[in-house]
């Protein structure tokens, strides 16, 4: 099994990770598909995961606010998840980032070991978004990230 992140770079790229956002997000888990999509799509610089050439992740990171960059969107098709997709996805972001004060996101609780194993922690209280139960997390050392 061969898995290959690539930073997107094609409107044929963006479209397919679109609908493994549709998969998993607006069918999977009933988020409203206008709250799935929004003006950050277009600030943001977005990834795709590919699993013996098959479409099968993505996600996307952008800048929240000064210093502060948040991860998001992170989907992987049901039929690929348990085979490291997740994290190849977690790592090529991370590995894209520009030096941060901060490296965040907001994860589902099931979610959370899994962030946990790739150097983030929770912070805060949880919270709903989407209708699902959340927590913020950040990268425990985002300095590491001079690239």
């Amino acid at each position: 099994m061969q898995v290959v992140v690539n930073k997107i770079k094609t409107k044929e790229e963006k479209e397919a990770a679109f609908r493994i956002r549709k998969h998993v997000f607006v069918v999977e888990q009933d988020v409203d598909a206008e709250e799935e999509y929004d003006d950050d799509d277009e600030k943001s610089t977005h990834f795709i995961a590919y699993c013996d050439g098959v479409v099968c992740g993505t996600a996307r990171w952008r800048f929240k606010d000064k210093g502060i960059i948040k991860l998001e969107r992170f989907a992987v098709e049901k039929e690929f998840r348990g085979m490291g997709i997740g994290a190849a996805l977690v790592k090529a972001v991370l590995e894209d980032l520009p030096l941060a004060d901060k490296v965040m996101m907001h994860a589902q609780l099931h979610a959370i070991p899994f962030y946990e194993k790739n150097g983030f922690e929770t912070y805060g209280p949880e919270f709903e978004e989407a209708g699902i139960r959340h927590f913020a997390m950040k990268l425990v050392n985002p300095q590491q990230l001079s690239i």
